[in-house]
Formats: structure tokens, sequence, C-alpha cells
């Protein structure tokens, strides 16, 4: 616990630390895998090219200085990296080489400012938030394995199948190598990959994106332009291969109660929305499902959703936008005025997911319109970032 005169230099100082986070993030990823280069397969390199997993680091940290005197806040503000850190399977033995390599961030960028009780408050700091981050994520390790099907750590599966959905999102089946049964997931969920490629170690996650059977998971990948993780998926992975699978994570699930649903998705982002439509659809609620593609040769999983509204035509609206070609219900993009008209009169929960330009956009359109924030549901599929920087 931090002493009076810690609190009080922390308050002092937080205005400083804050106008020099993105400084101190950015000198302290490359700093860490100077040190400790075994944690870089750990941190997707494009994320640390684009600067999104120091800008998603600086805001966490700034939230929880601002939150931590409100346990109950503090801890939804940590959520999402709570989740991401259960897809990767971080371990406490991590926490202090993150801890010491933040503290000579801070020192290389604040010299001589950082006097030795300042940097033993911050570094207090920082042990009460590691403190919290491990007992939160224990919590969810140990709930996943108590699960049937469920384990701790990584598991292997193994491809069963795999199925071209459009031409750039594959879908990849994979079940267990050791045959036993799946632990199921909520809808909405992702999941934590852990792979070899040419003697390098690499994570990701990705959207669980079928509802969960018990048997297998499945995830649906789209190939990135020079992604190393993605090509490998889309022109080497092949029935029988096998790769490791860490805990399901993600906070994307359905509120519980009678609403309609708003599922708003943009390019891949429609991967979490196939399950979650099917548990909303079963629970007989309305569920009004608004996908954006680039053309039809861009629109994936037509055929599951024509046999979702086979199952419920009474409660699911389908409305598919194009910005190119023939084909859907409209062309161009998601506006205001298209939303206003699908948006169902009165409590309506939305969720969303896609491109940075598209989620901003869709979050303005819904706020500008009166959804409250309470009922506006989205995630990254990287790092968090706020929803008005520009994609």
């Amino acid at each position: 616990m931090l002493t009076h005169d810690q609190e009080r230099l922390i308050a002092a100082t937080a205005p400083v630390v804050a106008e020099h986070l993105d400084a101190i993030t950015q000198r302290f990823y490359p700093l860490m895998f100077d040190r400790y280069p075994e944690v870089k397969a750990l941190f997707n390199p494009a994320h640390q090219a684009n600067a999104a997993q120091p800008r998603a680091l600086a805001g966490a940290v700034l939230a929880y200085v601002q939150l931590r005197g409100e346990p109950a806040r503090a801890r939804a503000a940590l959520a999402t990296a709570i989740s991401k850190h259960v897809s990767l399977g971080i371990a406490p033995e991590q926490y202090p080489i993150v801890g010491e390599c933040l503290m000579a961030a801070i020192g290389e960028v604040l010299g001589e400012a950082l006097t030795p009780e300042i940097a033993g408050a911050w570094g207090a700091l920082y042990e009460e938030l590691a403190g919290l981050l491990i007992e939160l994520e224990s919590h969810h390790y140990h709930a996943f394995a108590s699960l049937p099907g469920g384990w701790q750590g990584t598991r292997t599966f193994r491809l069963a199948e795999r199925r071209e959905e459009s031409e750039v999102i594959t879908s990849f089946l994979l079940e267990p190598v050791d045959g036993g049964p799946v632990a199921d997931f909520q809808p909405g969920q992702y999941i934590g990959v852990k792979l070899s490629l040419d003697g390098e170690t690499h994570y990701r996650h990705y959207s669980l994106s079928a509802y969960p059977n018990g048997q297998s998971y499945r995830l649906s990948i789209k190939r990135e332009p020079g992604g190393r993780v993605s090509e490998h998926f889309h022109a080497r992975m092949a029935p029988g291969d096998t790769l490791e699978l860490l805990p399901p994570a993600g906070d994307l699930t359905l509120v519980p109660g009678a609403a309609p649903v708003m599922l708003l998705s943009g390019g891949v982002g429609q991967t979490p929305m196939l399950p979650l439509a099917r548990q909303a659809l079963e629970q007989g609620r309305r569920v009004i499902y608004v996908h954006a593609a680039r053309d039809a040769a861009h629109h994936a999983f037509g055929e599951e959703l024509a046999a979702l509204d086979r199952a419920f035509p009474q409660l699911l609206d389908t409305t598919l936008l194009y910005e190119e070609g023939e084909g859907g219900n409209h062309r161009g993009r998601l506006d205001r005025a298209l939303l206003e008209r699908l948006l169902p009169a009165g409590e309506v929960h939305c969720y969303f997911v896609g491109p940075q330009g598209f989620m901003s956009a869709v979050n303005a359109q819904l706020e500008a319109l009166g959804v409250p924030a309470e009922r506006r549901h989205f995630e990254h599929f990287g790092p968090a970032r706020p929803l008005d920087v520009a994609a």
C-alpha cells in the first residue's frame, strides 16, 4: 500500500508524467526488447510500428492513476488489458520485467526531475497496479480451467478443415489433439494463438467466429498484406497442422435482457458478430444485422447469414452495404440517414467492430442519434485507442 507521502507525490507529479507519457511508452518498448528479447514475441510488430501499443499502455496507466480511488471503476477500466493479457498467457513473473523497464524509461525521459522519492512513489504505484492485474488475470485463468473442456496455459489443436469465405477471409476449424471436449466461450470473445514460424514464436488473437459447440473452435482470419502470421494461415496452414491456443477472453459479450440488438460490422469485423447474432436470436431477441463490405467478392459468410434468416425470419433483419459493384441492399458507406432508418425505437444495444474509421463514424452517428454510451459496445482487434483518432 502506498504511504501518505507517496500518495502526495503521485498526485503532485501525475500531470508531469502524463505530459511525457507518450515519450515514456515510446522509449519503454525498445528498452524492454533490448534487455529482455524473449518477451518481444508477445507483441504484434504492426502495433508497435503504428504506435498503437504504446498509446494503449499510456491510456491504461493514466486511467488507473485517475480511478485508483474508485476500485470498481478502476477494475472496469482495466478489463480490456486483462483480456489481452489472458489471451497471451501473461504470467506473474513477467510483471517485474515491465516494472523495471517502465521505471527506467521514466528515468530516461524525466532525467533529474525524477528524484529517488518520486521514483519510489511511482514504483510503488506500479507494484499496486501489477498486483491488481495479477489477481484479476489469475481469476480468469482458474475460472476457465475449471470449466468442462477448459485448460490453463496452452493446449494443442489440430486444423481439421479450412474454408474460403471471401477473397481475403478464410475460416480455420480447430479441434484438440488430445480428443477431449472443448470449453464453451462467451459469443463475441476472441482467443489467443501461439505458433512457431521458422523458429520464431508468434502470438496473435482472433475472434471465435462460430457458436460454441463443445468440440471445436473456428477462427476466420483476414489475409493482411505483409502480415507474417495471417500469410502463414492463408498460404501454408493445411489440415493436420497444429498450433497452440490460450484461453478465450474479451468483453464484447451480450448484455442480458430482452432488448433488441443491433450488430454493425465492417470487413473482418463481422467475425464476432456471427455468434452474437445466434445467441441473441436463440434468446428470442430482435437482431438488426448490418454489414459493410467492399464488394460481393469481399463479403464473407453470406450463406451462414442466409441460414440464420431462414431459421429466425421474424427476428432477424439483415442489411448488406457494398461500396462497389452489384449486390447487397445498399451501395456506399453506412451513413447517419441509413443508420437512423435501421435503428429500432426504444432501448437497443448496439455492437460494432471494424476498421478504426468505421468504428469512429458509427460511434459518432449513434451518439448523435441518442444512443447512450452504456448501450454502445465495441472492441478493437488490436490495442485499444480512442474512437475519435483517425484510422
